[in-house]
């Protein structure tokens, strides 16, 4: 999570990112449905619908709306305008910069 080291305050756009994944999982826990379960229904290789979840891929995000009867743009407000037209390029702060940031300080 992108927090500010002085006051361990999560960002607006973190936070924001962070509810739109729990909306998500939530609506896939009331259908009963998993990601791996997605991922083979849709034909994707394994773990594209878990990639999706967190970071934009196209794929992925039309089989879980698929899944769910919804289109994407209703599910990733943060992915797409308000017209339904994907925001392209992503702003970054759809990315998982501190995870990619934490391992890559590891190695």
């Amino acid at each position: 999570m992108h927090s500010d080291a002085v006051t361990g305050k999560v960002d607006y756009a973190e936070r924001r990112r962070l509810e739109e994944v729990a909306r998500i999982k939530s609506k896939l826990i009331v259908a009963k449905l998993t990601l791996a379960e997605i991922d083979k229904l849709y034909g994707l290789p394994a773990g594209t619908a878990g990639n999706a979840v967190h970071e934009p891929h196209l794929a992925g995000e039309r089989a879980i709306a698929a899944a769910l009867r919804t289109r994407p743009h209703l599910l990733w407000r943060t992915r797409y305008h308000g017209d339904g037209r994907r925001k392209t390029p992503q702003p970054a702060a759809n990315y998982r910069h501190f995870r990619r940031n934490q391992t890559g300080a590891a190695a």
